[in-house]
C-alpha cells in the first residue's frame, strides 16, 4: 500500500555550478556539472522514501532517454511508479540549475512532459488508499481534481504550489488543501479566501511560511510556533524547500491522524529545518536521510 502520494513535476536536473553568475554580456567559469532526476513531486517523493514511507508519484515524463533513467532513479529510491505517465514521442522536462559558490540557484528549463497529466488521468482508487496526498506545481485543474477526490475519500491533503503560484489559479486545489507550503514571497500572493477551507468545521488549516536560512513558521488552530533554522555549509539549495516538506510530514504521518491531537507541529517544525540544512549542504536536487540521520543532526546542534 503506498502511504503517500506526491503529484506534480518529474524533471531531469542538469546542474552547473559555477564560480560566480555572470554579467549581461559576461562569462562565467563551470567548475562542476552533474546530471540527475529532479522535479518537486518526485523530490519530496524520495526524501519520504528515505524516511521509510511507501511512497508513490503521479507525475509524467517523455519516452527518451532520460524519462528512462528519472524513472530508473525513483524505483532504485522505492518511490512507487505506476501512476508515472510516459508520454509518447515527447521530451521529459529538462532543468539546468546554475549554481554560484554561495549555492544560490538560478533556473533554466524547457516545457517539456512534466505536464501531462490532466484531469481525467487521475485515479480515484489510487488516490483513495493513500493515508496522504502532496501535491506540488502542476496544472491547476489537475490539482484541483486530485485534491477533491483526496477529501472526499477522507485522504489529508497538503500544497506546496511553487514559484509559479502567481501565475496560476490554483484556488481550488488551495481550498482543499489541510496544509500549505509557502515561502516568503508566496505567502505575500495569497488572499484570504484562498485559504477557505471547505470542511472547517473538521479540520482546520496548517500554514507553513519558510523563512530560507532564517527557519520558518508554522499556523495552526492549535497555535503558532517558529524555529530560527540551523548553521550548515550551503552548497546548493536546489530541493531543499521540498526536504523541508518531506520532513514536516514524515513527524506528522507518524501520529494515527496527521492532523489530530497528538500533531507535533513544533517538532515537525524542527525536524523539517534539519531535513532542509542537510539538502542545502549537499549537492543535488535529492537527499533521502534516514530518521536517524536527521537526529543525529539534531543531536549535534545541542
Amino acid at each position: 500500500m503506498v502511504e503517500v502520494i506526491t503529484a506534480g513535476h518529474v524533471n531531469w536536473d542538469v546542474t552547473l555550478r559555477v564560480d560566480a553568475l555572470p554579467a549581461p554580456d559576461g562569462e562565467a567559469r563551470i567548475d562542476a556539472q552533474r546530471r540527475s532526476g529532479g522535479g518537486s513531486a518526485a523530490n519530496v517523493a524520495v526524501a519520504l522514501s528515505g524516511l521509510s514511507y511507501d511512497a508513490g508519484i503521479v507525475g509524467s515524463v517523455g519516452d527518451d532517454e532520460t524519462g528512462l533513467l528519472a524513472r530508473r532513479e525513483l524505483r532504485e529510491a522505492g518511490v512507487d511508479c505506476s501512476r508515472l505517465l510516459e508520454v509518447p514521442d515527447a521530451e521529459t522536462t529538462t532543468k539546468y540549475l546554475i549554481v554560484d559558490a554561495d549555492g544560490e540557484v538560478m533556473v533554466l528549463g524547457n516545457e517539456g512532459a512534466n505536464e501531462a497529466v490532466g484531469p481525467d488521468d487521475v485515479d480515484p482508487a489510487t488516490v483513495g488508499q493513500a493515508r496522504h496526498l502532496h501535491l506540488t506545481s502542476q496544472r491547476p485543474e489537475t490539482a484541483a481534481e486530485l485534491a477533491r477526490v483526496a477529501t472526499e475519500a477522507g485522504v489529508t491533503v497538503s500544497f506546496d504550489p511553487g514559484r509559479r503560484l502567481a501565475e496560476r489559479d490554483f484556488r481550488t486545489a488551495l481550498a482543499h488543501a489541510d496544509v500549505v507550503f509557502l515561502n516568503d514571497r508566496e505567502a505575500e500572493t495569497l488572499l484570504d479566501r484562498d485559504l477557505e477551507h471547505p470542511s472547517s468545521e473538521l479540520h482546520g488549516r496548517v500554514v507553513v511560511i519558510k523563512h530560507g536560512e532564517a527557519g520558518a513558521e508554522v499556523d495552526t488552530p492549535e497555535g503558532s510556533f517558529s524555529h530560527p533554522g540551523f548553521d550548515a555549509e550551503v552548497v546548493d539549495t536546489t530541493g531543499a524547500g521540498d526536504a523541508f516538506a518531506a520532513g514536516f510530514l514524515a513527524v506528522l504521518l507518524r501520529a494515527g491522524d496527521p492532523l489530530g491531537p497528538d500533531a507535533d507541529y513544533e517538532r515537525a517544525l524542527e525536524f523539517a529545518n534539519a531535513c532542509g540544512a542537510l539538502a542545502a549542504s549537499a549537492e543535488g536536487a535529492r537527499t533521502a536521510p534516514s530518521f536517524e540521520d536527521v537526529e543525529a543532526f539534531l543531536d549535534g546542534q545541542f
